[in-house]
């Protein structure tokens, strides 16, 4: 994510391993982790087998590079929220935006994936760079023990709203954010 590729085998490169990411999140959404198969995703991205076993040897290292994708993606709306006027009420809306149709493959894909954290260290350390991306964002408001719960609310919110999305709106969520910051 950093510097811009001009070579014209990379770039293809680089776009046939994002669409291999891309379509592993849909199958994960579509049918959790075990659906996942360098095949089936193969299928998902329209590209052939061996593409799959190029970029991604092993499905372990398949779901790893999506989990540190996903991640990478949370990790900058969460920047964005800081870098808003108000950071509490974007991230409401990011967390309820978290339960929305066009997000649900990824929040799917991010919960499934950080179950893994418990079964590995390379899973929790993944895990953890979410864990203190969320901790920051809420170290401008409380102190380390209040952010550490605060983080652990998020994780919560997310997947309640991922399960029942009608359950909580943007307002819940900035009043319950408002409520545990103090702000």
């Amino acid at each position: 994510m950093g510097d811009e590729i001009t070579d014209g085998r990379l770039l293809k490169g680089q776009r046939r391993r994002q669409a291999i990411i891309a379509a592993t999140i849909a199958v994960i959404g579509r049918s959790g982790l075990s659906g996942v198969s360098q095949r089936a995703v193969a299928a998902e991205a329209g590209v052939p087998g061996s593409a799959v076993s190029y970029y991604f040897p092993t499905v372990d290292g398949l779901l790893l590079a999506v989990m540190v994708d996903v991640n990478d993606r949370y990790i900058a709306d969460l920047e964005r929220c800081l870098a808003q006027p108000d950071p509490l009420d974007a991230l409401a809306e990011l967390v309820v935006g978290s339960g929305s149709d066009a997000s649900r493959g990824t929040t799917a894909a991010e919960f499934e994936l950080f179950m893994l954290a418990g079964r590995g260290e390379r899973w929790r350390d993944e895990y953890r760079r979410w864990v203190d991306a969320l901790e920051r964002f809420f170290a401008r408001y409380v102190d380390r023990e209040a952010s550490s719960l605060a983080s652990v609310t998020i994780d919560g919110l997310i997947l309640r709203i991922y399960c029942f999305p009608a359950s909580l709106g943007v307002a819940d969520v900035r009043s319950l954010l408002r409520s545990m910051t103090g702000a």
